[in-house]
C-alpha cells in the first residue's frame, strides 16, 4: 500500500512541474502553429515569396534568445524536470495496483518527454544557435558541430526542416505531458469512487448490524 499522506504532495509534485512545461510550450505555440500546422496568409505587398519565412525568422530568433539565456534558467529547468520524477518516484514507493498502473505509465510518458527534450529541443536549439543549417559554413562554434557530424556527411537537414522538427518535437512533447495530467486525473477519479463504493459499503454492513440488532433486542423483551 502507499504511504498515508504522501500521495496528494507527490501529485502535486507531479502536476505542478507538468502543467509548467505546457505553459512554456504553449509560448511557443504562436511560433510553431505557421511554421508547422498551416500557410499564413499572403500579405499583397510582401516581397517574399515563402509567406512563412517571417514565421521562420521569428521562431528562429526566439530559440537564439532562449539558448542564450543565463545558466541560472537552464538550472531552474533541470529542477523542475527533478521535482516530478521525485514525485513519480514517491508514488511508486511501496505501490498499490493502482499506483502501477496510473503512476507506472505515467514515468514512462514522463521519460518519453524528457528523451525528447534532451534528443531533439536540446540539440535542435544547438544547431539553430550554430547555424549548421544542410553544411552550410559555421563562424561561431564551428569546431564543436564539425565534431558533432563528423563522419555523417549527407544526413544534413536544412534550416526550414530544422525548425519544423523543433516544431514537431514541440508538439509530441505537449502531447506526452497531456497524457500525464490525464493519467493523474484518471487516478484521481478511480480513487475517489473507490472510497465512495467502501463508504456505502461500510454503511450497508452498519445498517445491517443495526437492524440484527435491533431485531435481537425486541426478541429478547418478547421472552420476558
Amino acid at each position: 500500500m502507499a504511504l498515508k499522506g504522501i500521495s496528494p504532495f507527490a501529485t502535486f509534485l507531479i502536476v505542478g512541474p507538468v502543467c509548467f512545461f505546457l505553459g512554456i510550450l504553449f509560448a511557443s505555440f504562436p511560433y510553431d502553429y505557421y511554421v508547422l500546422w498551416t500557410n499564413p496568409p499572403a500579405l499583397a505587398d510582401s516581397p517574399l515569396t515563402d509567406p512563412r519565412e517571417p514565421f521562420f525568422a521569428a521562431q528562429e530568433a526566439h530559440l537564439k534568445f532562449l539558448h542564450a539565456s543565463p545558466p541560472l534558467i537552464s538550472r531552474m529547468l533541470h529542477i523542475v524536470i527533478g521535482t516530478g520524477l521525485a514525485g513519480l518516484m514517491m508514488k511508486l514507493y511501496k505501490p498499490s495496483e493502482a499506483n502501477m498502473l496510473f503512476d507506472g505509465a505515467s514515468l514512462a510518458l514522463y521519460m518519453i518527454g524528457v528523451t525528447v527534450y534532451i534528443a531533439n529541443i536540446v540539440k535542435g536549439m544547438r544547431t539553430v544557435t550554430a547555424g549548421a543549417y544542410g553544411g552550410e559554413p559555421i563562424i561561431e562554434g564551428e569546431k564543436l558541430i564539425a565534431r558533432a557530424f563528423e563522419g555523417h556527411e549527407g544526413e544534413y537537414i536544412g534550416r526550414e526542416d530544422s525548425l519544423r522538427v523543433l516544431s514537431a518535437s514541440n508538439t509530441i512533447l505537449a502531447l506526452v505531458l497531456v497524457g500525464v495530467l490525464v493519467l493523474q486525473a484518471g487516478q484521481w477519479y478511480a480513487q475517489r469512487k473507490e472510497a465512495e463504493e467502501i463508504e456505502q459499503m461500510d454503511k450497508a454492513d452498519s445498517e445491517k448490524k443495526d437492524k440484527k440488532t435491533a431485531a435481537g433486542g425486541s426478541g429478547g423483551k418478547k421472552k420476558q
